[in-house]
């Protein structure tokens, strides 16, 4: 299999799940200025939407999505618990945080690191991922992870706490959050990744 990723996108989330499913891969690095491969191949032709993550198969098909790559990965190692088991009411649950993440709190980040955001508009952007985040913050108060074990889900959860530092969405007052954080960096699988992108040194 290959990742293609760009180092602290929403890609890191995939590229977490690899490390922590122990399934053989290789990570490509994708542009997101100049949309090329480290060998000039054009991103395009590997994903026409020109973002990351891309899952490629042995078998030469594409998985586009996070959320979907991340469950895909899991079915693999069933045994290593990624992810409750399909048709599961706990499987559900996963799928109702990743949707959450990726629609709340992704979706959130992606104004203020775009170019053309208004600047006067940034601090209404800023306070409704504040209040996403208080929210999520309740949700680990009485457990280590949002299924209670490590799971996919977390992996999207920490990529995305990872953001706030870049445009200002400062989760320091979150306490469970923060817990969480650095439970995640903690883990082999998340330093394998951030390592592999050269965000740890």
């Amino acid at each position: 299999m290959k990742l293609y990723y760009s180092p602290g996108a929403c890609s890191l989330s995939p590229h977490i799940v690899l490390h922590e499913s122990g399934l053989p891969f290789e990570g490509v690095v994708a542009s997101t200025k100049t949309h090329l491969l480290p060998d000039g191949t054009d991103f395009y032709t590997i994903n026409p939407l020109g973002y990351v993550p891309v899952l490629e198969l042995d078998n030469g098909e594409r998985l586009r999505e996070g959320p979907a790559i991340v469950q895909y990965l899991a079915d693999q190692v069933p045994a290593k618990q990624l992810a409750p088991a399909n048709g599961t009411l706990e499987r559900y649950r996963l799928q109702e945080w990743l949707h959450f993440i990726g629609t709340e709190i992704h979706k959130g980040h992606s104004p203020l690191f775009a170019p053309g955001t208004p600047e006067d508009y940034k601090p209404l952007l800023r306070e409704r991922l504040l209040s996403r985040f208080a929210w999520i913050n309740e949700q680990l108060a009485n457990k280590d992870y949002l299924l209670g074990a490590f799971s996919v889900a977390d992996a999207y959860l920490y990529t995305t706490t990872r953001w706030g530092q870049f445009v200002g969405v400062d989760i320091s007052g979150l306490p469970h959050l923060v817990a969480f954080k650095q439970r995640m960096e903690a883990r082999p699988g998340v330093q394998a990744a951030l390592r592999a992108e050269g965000l740890l040194k």
